[in-house]
């Protein structure tokens, strides 16, 4: 089954991330991979960084002539800062020594303090370093390799915003994968023109005040084969292994399947998606999209529907948070990285990569195949027993 792991920290030389389970002969280009990473730097609010640094894609092992072998796929991002500047040779070197400059005042909601506590460290940037967002640019690579295994099964995913800050785009408006390239055209990933610029202007009053803005973004997966995950097995449940995927992105605080929230307060008699036959397609259909594609932890065949909440990001540009010296145990502020003012625009890619990862993966537990072609016949073969 398909499975990844990722290594590197966000100054370092590199980020590395190993996958493994694809099938052979499926069609890979370190281009490709590098566009799905630009789509990840796009977005109003991003920091300088987004802007000059190129995330170069090196295919290290298990592609051969464009194709994979079946052996694990091994990636590399070259971090071009880290080749540009002295400083960063200096603090990130895996060699013996010590940095002249610690971080010891840790921001209040990032995983600053709890990871010096948990690892013995004093400075902090030896867990912000990994535990930086940066990591998910190595989710994204493994997430391109997945996307192009679903697009042989007819699956996509795409993303928008649908909230930042306190602006709120039109609810249960739902895009499609030929909406993918105007969503990636606005600003703030926004598929509502009139919202996006509301949007803009909430931003730059947050810059203004060294402030930062957290928002909800929204995953649809469509042409997602019937089947996957299991009612049978709690663990694995497609809504939980959905909700753990999205949750292990950095800020990010909740996670809701099609309508949750809003079904809680509703009856039972109007919660749920009718069930019609399409007898001209021979073929089941849900009559809405509260359920978000999932019935008893299986996928319906609907369109997938999952929705993020990310938090405001720890680090101000004008630190105000309120926090200890580790070492003076003195009350102090929180110490000043460079950040963006926002990061949920290219949360929505990251999501995207989360779902594509999780779907392909159970995509491959369900169909099999050692080959593209035996994946694709499995699956082409479940999907005929449906037709009756």
């Amino acid at each position: 089954m398909l499975r990844y792991l990722t290594a590197g920290e966000s100054h370092g030389r590199a980020l590395t991330v190993i996958v493994e389970g694809l099938p052979s002969g499926l069609p890979i280009l370190a281009s490709h991979i590098e566009d799905e990473l630009a789509r990840r730097r796009l977005g109003y609010g991003r920091g300088p960084r987004q802007r000059f640094e190129q995330d170069v894609v090196t295919l290290v092992g298990g592609v051969r002539h464009g194709r994979t072998l079946g052996s694990p796929v091994a990636i590399e991002i070259q971090n071009s800062e880290w080749f540009r500047s002295d400083k960063w040779h200096a603090e990130m070197s895996p060699e013996p020594g010590k940095t002249e400059s610690p971080l010891t005042q840790p921001r209040p909601g990032h995983a600053d303090l709890v990871g010096m506590q948990k690892y013995g460290f004093t400075d902090a940037r030896d867990v912000l370093e990994r535990a930086s967002a940066r990591e998910t640019a190595a989710r994204v690579a493994a997430g391109a390799l997945a996307k192009q295994l679903l697009s042989h099964l007819g699956v996509g995913v795409l993303s928008h915003v649908t909230q930042l800050g306190s602006v709120r785009a039109p609810a249960n408006v739902l895009p499609t994968m030929s909406d993918l390239q105007a969503i990636d055209t606005s600003e703030v990933r926004c598929f509502d023109a009139g919202t996006e610029a509301a949007m803009i202007t909430a931003i730059k009053d947050a810059a203004r005040e060294g402030d930062s803005l957290g928002g909800i973004v929204e995953a649809i997966a469509y042409g997602v084969p019937i089947g996957l995950g299991s009612h049978v097995h709690w663990d694995r449940k497609i809504d939980a292994l959905l909700a753990q995927a999205v949750m292990s992105i950095q800020a990010v605080k909740g996670c809701e399947i099609g309508d949750g929230f809003e079904v809680a307060g509703l009856r039972g008699s109007q919660a749920h998606d009718p069930i019609s036959w399409d007898a001209v397609n021979h073929r089941y259909e849900r009559e809405g999209h509260r359920s978000g594609g999932t019935e008893g932890g299986i996928t319906t065949g609907e369109p997938l529907i999952v929705r993020a909440a990310m938090k405001p990001l720890a680090t101000l540009n004008k630190p105000t948070l309120k926090t200890v010296d580790v070492v003076t145990k003195e009350e102090t502020v929180s110490f000043k990285e460079r950040t963006d003012v926002t990061a949920v625009p290219a949360l929505g890619v990251i999501v995207e990569t989360m779902v594509a990862l999780v779907l392909a993966a159970e995509a491959q537990r369900k169909f099999g195949g050692d080959s593209l072609s035996e994946f694709v016949r499995n699956a082409t073969s479940f999907r005929a027993t449906l037709e009756s």
